[in-house]
Parts: C-alpha cells; sequence; structure tokens
C-alpha cells in the first residue's frame, strides 16, 4: 500500500444478500470511519450461490442509493462477480481491501464453499487483494428481527486490525458473530474451521402437469463444538476469526500418492494392453484387473 492509501485505503464491500440487506448497510457504516468505502453488491440475495464466474452474458451494473443516502452500485452478477467488476476498473482507485457482509447466517465449516459472501471474499484473494468476510449467526428461537450492530461494531474492530497490521494478500479472514447483544459477548478467538453438520433432505413435489419437480431442503446445520473451532467458539459466546486461504492441496496425503505404481498403470495402458477403441470401458477395466493381481 502507499502511503497515501495507508492514510485513507480504498475499501470496497459487498455482501450476497443484495444491496438493500440491512447486513450490507451495517457493515457500510461501520467501516466509513476507516477508510473510504465504495459498494458494489448484488441486486438480489445469492445465498448458498458460491463461488461464480459470469462468462456467458454481459453484467448490468445500476446506481442506488442506500436507506441512509449512501452511493451503492449493484450488478446482476452474483458477489464473486461484483468483486471482480471493482477490481477490473469499475472503481477508478484501486482497491485496498474487501470486506464482505454482514450476511444473515454463519458461515462455519464446510459453508465457505457455499456461501456467497465468503466467495466474495475468495474472489479478492484471487486477485491479490486482502478481505474479510462477516457473518451473523442466525436466531433460533424465531426472531425476524436481527440486530446487526454487534457485528457491525466487532466488523469495525477487527477492520481496524487488518489496517494497522496487515494480512498476506492471498489470505482471507472468516468472521462469525454469536447472536447475542454486544455486553454478551465474550470476546475474539482466532480458530480453525470447525466440522459443520448438514440436515438435508430431499422433497419431491409434482407439478400441475404430472411432472416432478424438486426442493432440497432440510432443517438448519448444526456442528461439532470443538474447542479451538469456529463452531466452538460461537457456542462458546466468542467471534470466532478463521484465517482461510486457497490451497485446497491435502498435504498429509501426498506422501501416501508418491508410493503408487503410476508408471506401472501407464506401462499396462499404453505398452502391455493396448487400448481397444471398440470396447473402452471393458479394456479399462481389464487393466485396472491387472493392476490388482500385481
Amino acid at each position: 500500500m502507499s502511503e497515501q492509501s495507508r492514510k485513507r485505503p480504498h475499501i470496497l464491500v459487498t455482501n450476497d444478500d443484495g444491496v438493500f440487506a440491512p447486513g450490507l448497510l451495517a457493515l457500510v457504516q461501520a467501516m466509513q470511519p476507516l477508510g473510504e468505502v465504495s459498494v458494489l453488491a448484488p441486486e438480489r440475495n445469492w445465498s448458498g450461490g458460491g463461488h461464480v464466474k459470469t462468462l456467458d452474458r454481459p453484467l448490468r451494473v445500476r446506481e442506488y442509493r442506500l436507506v441512509d443516502g449512501a452511493l451503492a452500485y449493484a450488478s446482476d452478477g452474483a458477489p464473486s462477480d461484483c468483486v471482480s467488476l471493482a477490481l477490473l476498473g469499475f472503481f477508478k482507485k484501486p482497491i485496498d481491501l474487501v470486506v464482505s457482509g454482514i450476511n444473515q447466517g454463519a458461515n462455519l465449516g464446510h459453508d465457505v464453499t457455499y456461501s456467497g459472501t465468503v466467495t466474495a471474499a475468495m474472489e479478492a484473494v484471487i486477485a491479490g487483494v486482502p478481505a474479510v468476510a462477516f457473518s451473523l449467526e442466525v436466531y433460533e428461537n424465531g426472531r425476524t428481527t436481527v440486530d446487526y450492530q454487534p457485528a457491525a461494531q466487532f466488523a469495525f474492530k477487527i477492520v481496524a486490525q487488518v489496517l494497522k497490521y496487515g494480512i498476506p494478500s492471498d489470505i482471507l479472514l472468516n468472521v462469525n458473530v454469536p447472536a447475542l447483544p454486544v455486553d454478551k459477548i465474550r470476546g475474539i478467538r482466532v480458530t480453525r474451521q470447525g466440522l459443520r453438520v448438514y440436515h438435508n433432505r430431499l422433497d419431491e413435489r409434482i407439478d400441475p402437469r404430472g411432472k416432478p419437480y424438486y426442493w432440497i431442503g432440510g432443517d438448519i446445520p448444526t456442528g461439532v463444538p470443538e474447542p479451538g473451532t469456529d463452531v466452538g467458539a460461537l457456542t462458546e459466546g466468542y467471534v470466532s476469526v478463521t484465517p482461510l486461504h486457497l490451497d485446497l492441496t491435502a498435504y498429509r496425503v501426498l506422501s501416501d500418492l508418491y508410493t503408487w505404481a503410476w508408471d506401472a498403470v501407464l506401462t499396462i495402458n499404453e505398452k502391455e494392453k493396448p487400448v481397444s477403441h471398440s470396447d473402452p470401458e471393458t479394456t479399462t477395466i481389464q487393466c485396472l484387473a491387472d493392476v490388482l493381481d500385481k
């Protein structure tokens, strides 16, 4: 960052709940004291949309005003598209930090691969820009009004720390805030990803023309509250801060895979057992059987 950026960093705010979501407004207001804030978010809700790059059609961007009058832009693309647009030049001033949220609902464990909130932050990391994703735990008591202010206060504290100390450009922070009043939140814990437990089910229905259609639904996900994890921290009333990177390599398996007889398989397929194009499935099965016999 240049000295000028350090004084007044350019912060992009986006989300996956849509440009008029109350969580976005709360996050924008929390970021304004920390830097120059630009908003580019989806026009509609993209919850569970995952990491998307729209290449098969043009993207449209429209100008809006938030409830407090702040200027905002919205795209008909996904959250990750919004980040791409911003970083590729929609805003003429370079973006120093991407902040995504505040999502209505926690993003814990494997949720990060589904979450538009987190994958927007991932898109920033791919472009070499550090990012922070904020999510607020869902109330389980049926309340329809969500108070984003505790999460916004912690967003201010955490982003202030990020701007002070810095994080590598290939790292994003996934932050989850418990659904508690600010004075009941016990503090901040740095965590690793925990285990999310999904309770999915398939709901099959019949349309008026007699054809089946399907909903993927189920109960609210739970998790294993293991100490040191994001799930455990939320269960104990702490804000969870989990550093993530996009290297998904399973390093502990590499040494085992190195011992496999890869060359032997290639020899059987290419030399000892020439592939017959007349029945490729049978040939493949026979080659595998020969490998197992050895």
